[in-house]
């Protein structure tokens, strides 16, 4: 089964170099693994404390980003070197201070996997929620570098649980410990004999708790938003938008309305701007005197997680593809959140559908008849934003168990 493998990583890897001469994503990550040696050794020395943590994407570097920090804090003199796979993680995270190098994972041939290791040579290593990539792995486990899996989640369908997963399950015994997020995950992996399990819960929820405390106050949403209700799209892509903008356009009056889109170039701009019938805004040319505008579109990124704070419901967008952005950002400052049809992979979803302080919605009608849903019935309005500030004070602390189990024993 290696040898299939290591066959699937080299084609993968071909096909990769080719679509970089047409897509800009692989271009990116081809350019970004070139001279990855060399950035390494520039980064690092000899008889440094090493730590290697890779996030495949964005997403699980907000669930590893609390565990950098809190190793920083507490271990300042560690290096961390932080890999990415996805140029959707790197391209926005490069610059992040708290890492000392962040390079594109080199793929996952043997060769790589041994001048990686041998360079960064890591105290231990920590991967976040999946990307099991077997030569790594490997690697860290011939030399016994204490390998931890964070905020992992797995389900039934996945390789793992399958009759011909004996691979796969190999790559799961070599780690030191597995901390997942739920009980399911847990008998899950206790049913095919893996017991290096520990329910820890979502680092995600250290990040929001900790974005909430640190947010900045925006008074343009302020002056927008005025003595109205607010309602935000976050991360928001075409379908979602296409519902909501019909809403809008039978009730401008309703709330005020503010879009922050998942891309923000010029041509998706205006393309969001030509869906309202209502006077539209961008925030980069908002002014007091834009405040007779019903909807505002955020073309700028990192703002986000601090305007959900103006909302009074959220949506958030993705569920009409391949999958739910962070919700938790909005349900932290108790806000009801919205969220397409695709979200049954969410465990955060899932969770706040059942405690009523979230909904998903799959066509016009059923938006808005949550919207007016929340709107009119101020008593289940309130009860909604209760669950959803209360879900995510009551599973934050992951990062302190983890730390528990990784620092005490070598520290």
């Amino acid at each position: 089964m290696t040898l299939f493998y290591n066959l699937g990583i080299h084609t993968l890897n071909a096909l990769a170099h080719i679509l970089a001469l047409f897509n800009s994503k692989a271009h990116l990550w081809v350019a970004g693994t070139r001279d990855w040696e060399s950035r390494i050794t520039g980064r690092i020395n000899p008889g440094d404390r090493n730590v290697w943590i890779h996030c495949a994407s964005l997403g699980e570097f907000e669930q590893g980003r609390p565990l950098i920090e809190a190793l920083k804090s507490e271990h300042p003199e560690i290096k961390i070197i932080l890999t990415f796979f996805s140029p959707s993680g790197y391209e926005i995270r490069k610059g992040y201070d708290k890492a000392d190098c962040i390079i594109y994972l080199p793929a996952d041939t043997p060769s790589n996997a041994r001048r990686f290791i041998k360079l960064v040579n890591p105290e231990f290593a920590v991967l976040v929620k999946y990307e099991f990539w077997n030569n790594y792995i490997s690697e860290l486990y011939r030399y016994n570098i204490p390998l931890y899996l964070v905020s992992g989640i797995f389900r039934e369908g996945q390789h793992f649980f399958k009759w011909y997963g004996s691979f796969f399950r190999g790559i799961l015994r070599k780690f030191r410990m597995l901390f997942v997020q739920d009980q399911s995950s847990f008998e899950l992996l206790k049913g095919i004999g893996i017991k290096n399990v520990m329910v820890t819960g979502d680092t995600r929820f250290d990040r929001v708790v900790q974005i909430a405390a640190t947010a900045r106050n925006i008074k343009q949403l302020e002056q927008f938003r005025g003595e109205e209700k607010m309602f935000l799209a976050g991360s928001s892509w075409k379908q979602d938008e296409e519902i909501i903008a019909q809403y809008i356009n039978n009730n401008p009056g309703r709330m005020k309305w503010v879009f922050a889109p998942h891309e923000i170039h010029g041509e998706n701009i205006e393309r969001l701007e030509k869906l309202f019938t209502a006077k539209t805004i961008r925030f980069s040319k908002f002014n007091e005197s834009g405040t007779d505008a019903r909807v505002l579109i955020i073309d700028n990124i990192g703002m986000l997680s601090s305007a959900y704070r103006y909302s009074y419901i959220a949506a958030i967008g993705g569920g009409f593809g391949k999958g739910i952005h962070n919700i938790l950002e909005a349900a932290c400052w108790g806000v009801p959140v919205m969220f397409g049809p695709r979200h049954e992979k969410f465990k955060e979803a899932v969770d706040l559908i059942k405690e009523n302080g979230a909904a998903g919605f799959d066509s016009y009608s059923s938006f808005r008849d949550m919207l007016e849903k929340w709107l009119t019935d101020e008593p289940f309005y309130l009860k909604s934003a209760s669950a959803a500030s209360s879900y995510v004070s009551k599973n934050k602390g992951a990062t302190a168990k983890i730390l528990e189990i990784i620092l005490p024993k070598r520290y």
